[in-house]
This record gives structure tokens, sequence and C-alpha cells, in this order.
């Protein structure tokens, strides 16, 4: 089918989620794909970090080819071979103890806050109801996914205002802001919520003082430490979760994105203190944790393993790239990440768009985050051509936009709102 045909027909039948760009992709192999034109493109984005092995892996393809002809679905009431291993192999690299499969980051992270409030009711030792230990404190700028639950521990109005009552019981406390954190944390916090490296946020790390400011005052309550990995773990950093880098051992941790290489798999890794709370019938998944997926991601455990010194080494030489071009840029706000997951961060976001839109129609693909944020989630097996093609690429298309945009912007008429700000 043709680009245009598939447009029209997603246009019809589809709810309009998703602003797409018109590209058709009809095959991958390695760090690039190819459109239906027959062009080909760098991919730096891999599926908002999901193809962390790149596209068509021998190890990979040969995992879903043995699986899919032996056994793709059971359900959960009955055992398969993979489920256990898989979750030995997590809980081995994690230093946690259990896991729980599920279908994506979303779940993940709704299961994670079921396991806080849940624990919270266990340990409510005199009987009070309602239990005194029940608030959550999540994070401003965070995202943590679209389900109602995910959607209140979300700290960007954008995508909470249109859903609005969520779950209640969520308190927002600045980033970073180790006095915040303080001053918000009370008896009453059964979680504190932190990704260690907020993805749609605009790729911005935890402070080590603020992560363990929240491990000191969880482990003093009683209360527990929740961090989203989704984005940032499994060997995205350069080591096999990003907390790893901080030396805090969180209660709770959620993963999903490269972990079945492009298969629906999420988990949730957690303590035995904490797992103690749960029992038959309290959670649960249809198709979370199938033998396909499960086989698949032992795949990806055992080549990101192999990856992590590259990863380190690659992210080194990429975030020392993008820092020569701040000299470069007065345009460039900032340069931040680790390993790789790295962003470089402009002065407006019609700059950022139009780099973005440069590179596409160049043949790489990254993306914008938070309006100024240009993001790069590339292919753990990327090279160092591949690094300097992209900056150079970067470098031309910041040359490029930045007079233009900056004219724009100065010719442009006021804004309606400014022209009536003393009316």
């Amino acid at each position: 089918m043709s680009l245009a045909s598939v447009s029209r027909m997603e246009g019809k039948l589809l709810l309009p989620t998703y602003e797409r760009q018109p590209i058709l992709f009809v095959r991958g192999r390695g760090v690039y794909l190819w459109d239906s034109r027959g062009k080909r493109y760098l991919d730096f984005l891999s599926g908002i970090g999901v193809n962390a092995l790149g596209h068509n892996h021998p190890a990979i393809q040969a995992a879903i080819k043995r699986q899919a002809g032996r056994l793709i679905h059971v359900s959960n009431l009955f055992f398969h071979e993979y489920q256990a291993e898989l979750a030995r192999l997590l809980t081995q690299i994690s230093g946690l103890d259990r896991a729980f499969f599920c279908n994506s980051g979303t779940e993940a992270w709704e299961g994670a806050l079921k396991l806080a409030r849940a624990f919270a009711q266990m340990n409510n030792k005199n009987g009070r109801k309602p239990n005194p230990k029940w608030r959550i404190l999540a994070m401003e700028n965070s995202f943590h996914g679209r389900t109602f639950g995910a959607l209140a521990t979300t700290g960007q109005p954008k995508y909470r205002a249109p859903f609005v009552p969520l779950v209640p019981g969520v308190s927002f406390v600045k980033f970073n802001d180790v006095d915040d954190l303080q001053r918000k944390f009370d008896s009453s916090v059964c979680a504190v919520c932190i990704e260690t490296i907020q993805g749609e946020g605009g790729v911005c790390p935890v402070n080590p003082e603020f992560l363990k400011l929240a491990s000191r005052l969880t482990k003093r309550s009683g209360a527990l430490l929740l961090l989203d990995e989704i984005q940032c773990g499994l060997g995205r950093t350069g080591r096999h979760f990003a907390y790893q880098h901080y030396g805090v051992l969180p209660d709770v941790v959620t993963v999903a994105k490269p972990l079945a290489c492009g298969l629906p798999l999420g988990a949730i890794l957690t303590t035995e203190r904490v797992a103690s709370c749960m029992h038959p019938g309290m959670h649960g998944t249809t198709f979370g944790g199938g033998p396909l997926a499960c086989a698949v991601a032992i795949e990806f455990l055992r080549a990101e393993r192999q990856l992590l010194k590259h990863v380190r080494a690659l992210g080194e030489y990429f975030h020392a790239a993008l820092e020569a071009l701040d000299k470069k840029h007065k345009s460039i706000q900032d340069v931040r990440g680790a390993g790789l997951m790295q962003a470089v961060e402009v002065d407006s976001p019609e700059l950022a768009k139009a780099v973005a839109g440069q590179l596409l129609q160049e043949g790489i693909i990254i993306n914008r985050t938070h309006e100024t944020v240009l993001r790069f989630l590339p292919p753990y097996v990327i090279q160092k051509k591949h690094v300097d093609q992209v900056v150079k690429a970067l470098d031309a298309a910041l040359r490029k936009n930045e007079e233009s945009t900056h004219k724009k912007k100065k010719s442009a008429p006021p804004r309606r709102k400014e022209v009536h700000a003393h009316a």
C-alpha cells in the first residue's frame, strides 16, 4: 500500500492520537530504516528507545522464529519455561528480589502504585481507617504514562488537563529541589515517585543529593521509593539501571521499552519485603509475561550485558561532540544526558522543530520533546561514524535554521494577548 492510501485509511478509522510524520516505513536492518520509496534513514530514536539492538538483530530474529513455532500464549494460570528465567536475570542485575511481568511501561507503573498502597495497608498496624499513610509524592515535569494512575503522577498539565479528576492523593515536588521534597514529605506519604532521568520532560537526570534524600526519607518512615526506568533503564545509560550510577537501591523499579525489542513487555521489580504485601487475586494480567515476549527478552538481556562498555564509551564520545557544538551555537541552552540517552536544548520551539524536521529530510531520525529539546535515543550498536554523521548534520541544521527562526521571532507581530495585556 502507498503512504497516501494508508494515511487516508487511518484518517477515517483510527482515533487521532498521534501526529504522524508523512513516512511509511517498510523494513529495517541494524541502525537503518527504509521507507516505501526506498529512502534510507539513520535511526537515532530507535522507536523511542525500544529497538535498543537496532532492527532485525539476528539473535532476536532467531528467538522470535523459534518460539513462535512452539508456543505464543498460555495465560498466567499455567507455567511456561521462560518467566522464571527472565525474572532470575532481571533480579540478578537489579539487586532486587522479585518480578511481575505486564504489557507496557504505563501498566508497570500502575502496578508499582498499587504495590505502594498495598504495602502501606499491610503495615497499617493500628487498623486506623482510612489508612494514615496513603499520599504519593510525584515530580513536577515527570511523565509516567497515559493510564489514570500514571497520569495522576505525571507532573505535566498538558497531559493531565483533559482527564481530570484523576486518582486522588498525589502531590507534586519540584524536581531536584531538596527543600521542597523535605517540606512536602511527612508520615502520610506511602511513596515517592521519581524518573531517574526524566525522558518526556526533556532528558533531565535526577541530582544525587535529591535521590539520596528521597531514599533516606522513605527508609526512615516506611514509605517506598519508586523509580521509573522505563526509558533510561536496561543499558541505556551504560549500566543495567540508571540508579546504579547513584549508589541507591529503590524499593520498586519499573522497566519496559527495550525489554523485548519491540514485543509488548514491561516489568515491575521489587524487594521481598514489598512483594510480601501481594497475594493471588490482588493483581494480574492477561497477556503480560507470555512465552514469546519472555523468550525474546532473555536474548535481549544476554546482548545488553555485552554492550554496556560500548554504550558508556559511545555515550561519552557523543556527549563530548554535542558539548563541542554547544560552544559553537548560542542557540544551544544545554547539553545533558547519560550513555546513549542524550539531549540538546535550544532556545525556541520553532528552532527545535525546524532542526528535527531538517534532519528527517536528510535521513536522520531524532525527535523533539518538551518543545525545545532535541532527544537522541540511538540503538546500542551504533558506531562513532554514526555519531559523527548526526553531529555534522545537527551542526549544519542549527546554522541554517538559527538565523531564519530568530528573524521570524523579531519580525512577527505582537501576540494578541500581549496587545491586550493592560486592557
